[in-house]
């Protein structure tokens, strides 16, 4: 399938958000909360020039997801980026082109394209950031077959979810991480 065909089967973004039934309203009051710069509102509206378009593969219950969606919203609403959502479980033939680092279907991802459908860039799942502080709270788990693995790894990914989703700080990797990736020529 054309990257054009993926962008016209995807929800608007307020049909993703009317559909989710999880990290909702976390996600909502991140949007709700995030700023962008002055210079990064002036980056953004020159890519307004491009007009490209992005196909978001996602789901609700990601607290990736839940953190860089409406960052990307409010990216998409200064550079007029229209932004359609797949569910990544139901596009898998999609998501198999995007893993992460070869195996893994890590979410969001975000596909920039161009009004001929063409693949611009990519960006996702994390921040190099957010990548760092999740490897590092990973790093302090007991093993996995530690009989408190379980129970200490979704404290972990509780008090992960909670730090992402009340940082400006940490929203603010993901707005320069996205920037970043936009300013780098496409390689595939």
């Amino acid at each position: 399938m054309h990257l054009n065909d993926w962008f016209q089967k995807g929800m608007t973004y307020e049909q993703y958000v009317d559909s989710m039934n999880v990290n909702r309203d976390r996600m909502l009051e991140i949007y709700d909360n995030v700023q962008l710069s002055e210079e990064d509102h002036s980056f953004f509206r020159q890519a307004q020039t491009r007009n490209w378009r992005v196909i978001v593969l996602t789901a609700d219950w990601c607290g990736d997801a839940m953190l860089c969606i409406p960052i990307l919203k409010r990216i998409a609403e200064s550079a007029h980026f229209d932004l359609r959502m797949l569910i990544r479980d139901e596009n898998l033939e999609l998501m198999d082109q995007y893993l992460t680092n070869g195996k893994s279907r890590s979410i969001p991802i975000f596909i920039f394209i161009d009004e001929a459908g063409m693949e611009k860039a990519v960006w996702g799942p994390r921040s190099p950031y957010v990548q760092q502080m999740i490897e590092q709270m990973r790093s302090q788990l007991p093993d996995n077959d530690d009989p408190l693995f379980e129970e200490k790894q979704r404290q972990m990914y509780r008090e992960f979810k909670d730090r992402i989703s009340s940082d400006p700080s940490i929203w603010k990797t993901v707005i320069d991480s996205i920037r970043a990736r936009l300013t780098q020529p496409l390689t595939s």
